[in-house]
C-alpha cells in the first residue's frame, strides 16, 4: 500500500507563487497512493478563486474515504487537513490543538480499513514554536481519539515544522513510536526547490512494515508547492520488511 503526505501550500507554487490546483493533482496522480494526507488545503478563500478544493480532490481521484479538517477559518473560508482513501474510513475523529496558542492546529484520526487490516491513520500540520509543538503532541497522546484504537498498527504523518527533529526523542520515543523518515539528510523537504528543513515525517508504532520511505524529488514537485511531497510503501503483514 502507498500513502502520500504533502503540504500543498494551498496550491501555490513555492517559487513562482502562481495559483495551479492542477500541478498539485498531477503530482499525487504521478505516485498513485492508496492513501492521501494533505495539509493546507483551502476553501472558499479569494486567494485560490474561492475554490472548494476538498471537494475538487474528492471528485477527482473518487476514493471511497474522505475527510476535510478546518483548521484556520477565515470569515467564510479558510483551509485545513484532508484525507482521501481508497479503503473506506470506518472510525473518524477531529483533534484540536490549538491549546493556548493563537493559531488553530488540529489532528485527524482515522481507522482506515485496508485490505491487510485496520490502520490507525493519523494526519496533523504542528504549530511554529518548538515548545508548542511538544505540548501539542503530548496533548495529542492524552486523548481518547488515539486511546481506544492505539492498539492498531499506527502511522502519523504531516507536516510537524520540527526542524530540529526533537520530537523524535521526546514524546515519540515515550510512546514507542519509530520515525521512518531517516536520517534527516534524505528527508529535506523544506523548501521545495531548495530543501534544507525536513519537515514532513512519519512516525510508526506496532505491526506497520515499511518497503521505503522518500520525497519525491521531480522537476514538478520542486515548483507546485513550497513543500516536497512524502510517500511510503508498506504493509500489515510482514512480507519484505526494509
Amino acid at each position: 500500500m502507498r500513502l502520500m503526505s504533502y503540504n500543498i501550500q494551498k496550491g501555490y507554487g513555492g517559487r513562482d507563487q502562481r495559483y495551479n490546483l492542477q500541478r498539485t493533482i498531477d503530482v499525487i496522480e504521478h505516485e498513485n497512493p492508496d492513501i492521501i494526507c494533505l495539509q493546507e488545503v483551502d476553501h472558499n478563500m479569494n486567494r485560490t478563486r474561492f475554490h472548494d478544493q476538498p471537494t475538487i480532490f474528492k471528485e477527482h481521484f473518487g476514493y471511497a474515504g474522505y475527510d476535510f479538517q478546518w483548521n484556520h477559518k477565515i470569515k467564510t473560508g479558510g483551509y485545513g487537513n484532508l484525507i482521501l482513501s481508497r479503503f473506506p474510513l470506518r472510525v473518524v475523529e477531529h483533534v484540536c490543538l490549538k491549546l493556548n496558542h493563537r493559531k488553530k492546529r488540529g489532528a485527524q484520526v482515522a481507522v482506515v480499513v485496508t485490505p491487510e487490516g485496520p490502520l490507525l491513520l493519523i494526519g496533523w500540520h504542528l504549530g511554529l514554536a518548538e515548545k508548542q509543538r511538544h505540548a501539542q503532541v503530548e496533548h495529542f497522546f492524552q486523548q481518547s481519539a488515539y486511546q481506544n484504537n492505539a492498539q492498531l498498527p499506527t502511522i502519523i504523518v504531516g507536516d510537524y515544522n520540527d526542524w530540529r527533529d526533537t520530537l523524535a526523542r521526546g514524546p515519540f520515543e515515550r510512546q514507542g513510536f519509530r520515525q521512518i523518515t531517516k536520517p534527516t539528510r534524505k528527508f529535506r523537504s523544506f523548501p521545495a526547490y531548495l530543501p534544507m528543513g525536513a519537515l514532513d515525517k512519519a512516525f510508526v508504532k506496532g505491526k506497520l512494515y515499511v518497503n521505503e520511505a522518500r520525497l519525491v524529488k521531480r522537476k514538478l514537485t520542486r515548483v507546485a508547492s513550497d513543500h516536497l511531497p512524502l510517500v511510503i510503501d508498506f504493509h500489515l503483514k510482514k512480507f519484505n520488511e526494509v
